[in-house]
């Protein structure tokens, strides 16, 4: 309830944190497109090769770092300030490349798009889990992926296309988050908390799984995003247009199965993490052995729905039994799990290219990775089910 006009939540706070959540996915999708570009245009750049991919993933390394910080400032100090301060200087940092003379200077200025992207997604996911409950709860989780995955599809188009004209110019949609902080400033309310001395312990025993489970998901959620771009131009396509196209399709798949999340959400996380790692593996493996671009797009349309049950069902796994002098941290925590796994994904593919002899061959692997990791979370689940019953008094 909203203290001020004892109102409950509803869709108007719903909509501002949604589209909210959307700007860590322009961050990560946005310059996708364009990747190949800025390594063109930085080619004298010692360790141009290196630099150009995390020119993309550095925010979510950043991400990784603060949010479990952001998470205990959330909870001991609120919701409401940090995310309109931080949606501000989101637009100031984000635009900063238009200007930027050199490549490391992009880098550095994107490691303070890390911080506040941080301070938003913790901001937007904690409040959106203390204004609803329950199934609706699992909706507006669903509809968060769906919103994120939608905006990416749309983002990848238009980097693509604004791409064409120039790799700086994509940078000018980070100005986007000003109105988000007008509207915030509006509409959201800090929900009422009482006041604790020392904060809960966060129940580590049931939490530790998710988390480290989330960690694998980054990456594998990240393979589509980042490496996509490169599978096309090892096809032969060099339209960035044409790239932005395809993985526009790939993250309308993920926008679909974020959808029909709420419809599986009853089948619970023993079932749909599982299925998430399967079809991002098999897509994953699509892309790894794909030998023309029809066969790269069924690639990432079946990775892409896999992408799409993926977080979802990650974050209801992880936060279904927080409290909420928990569940700040509890949602920096797997925050910073998801977006280490990311920033770690473009490295650990390079290596394994190297040490294997190419993209190609990495996919292979991460793909085969995805697919037995799929099947030991749902070995491990049934495994808790069987537990419980035997657990449960006669």
């Amino acid at each position: 309830m909203d203290p001020a006009t004892g109102r409950p939540a509803g869709t108007p706070q719903a909509i501002v944190l949604l589209l909210a959540s959307c700007l860590a996915v322009l961050g990560a999708v946005l310059l996708a497109p364009v990747l190949p570009r800025i390594q063109e245009a930085f080619a004298g750049t010692p360790g141009v090769a290196t630099l150009t991919p995390v020119v993309l993933t550095v925010p979510a390394l950043v991400i990784g770092l603060t949010a479990t910080i952001a998470g205990r400032i959330v909870d001991r100090l609120g919701r409401k300030r940090l995310l309109v301060g931080a949606l501000v200087v989101y637009a100031f940092v984000g635009t900063a490349p238009l200007w930027l003379p050199s490549l490391p200077l992009i880098v550095a200025s994107r490691v303070l798009v890390g911080i506040t992207e941080a301070a938003i997604m913790t901001c937007c996911t904690t409040l959106l889990a203390d204004y609803f409950h329950g199934s609706r709860r699992e909706k507006y989780f669903g509809l968060q992926t769906v919103y994120t995955t939608v905006s990416a599809t749309i983002f990848f188009a238009v980097g693509g296309l604004l791409g064409s004209t120039g790799w700086r110019t994509p940078f000018w949609l980070y100005a986007v988050s000003l109105p988000l902080a007008f509207a915030a400033a509006r509409l959201i309310w800090q929900p009422p908390q009482r006041v604790h001395e020392k904060l809960p312990p966060l129940p580590w025993r049931d939490f530790l799984v998710p988390v480290a489970v989330t960690l694998a998901g980054g990456l594998v959620f990240y393979v589509l995003i980042v490496e996509l771009s490169y599978v096309l131009d090892g096809i032969g396509v060099t339209s960035t247009a044409t790239i932005g196209l395809v993985s526009a399709i790939g993250s309308l798949a993920t926008a679909v199965a974020a959808f029909l999340f709420a419809r599986v959400a009853r089948l619970g996380p023993a079932v749909t993490v599982p299925a998430a790692f399967t079809l991002s593996g098999l897509g994953i493996l699509g892309l790894a052995l794909a030998p023309s671009v029809p066969v790269a797009v069924l690639g990432a349309v079946v990775a892409g729905l896999g992408n799409g049950l993926m977080l979802p069902a990650l974050l209801t796994w992880a936060l279904g039994n927080l409290s909420f002098a928990q569940r700040g941290r509890g949602t920096g925590v797997w925050t910073s799990a998801m977006f280490i796994g990311q920033f770690v994904c473009p490295l650990a593919i390079l290596a394994l290219a190297g040490a294997t002899g190419g993209l190609s061959t990495a996919l292979f692997v991460v793909a085969i990775a995805t697919l037995v990791l799929a099947a030991a979370i749902r070995y491990r689940q049934a495994g808790v089910r069987v537990e419980a019953a035997v657990d449960q008094p006669v």
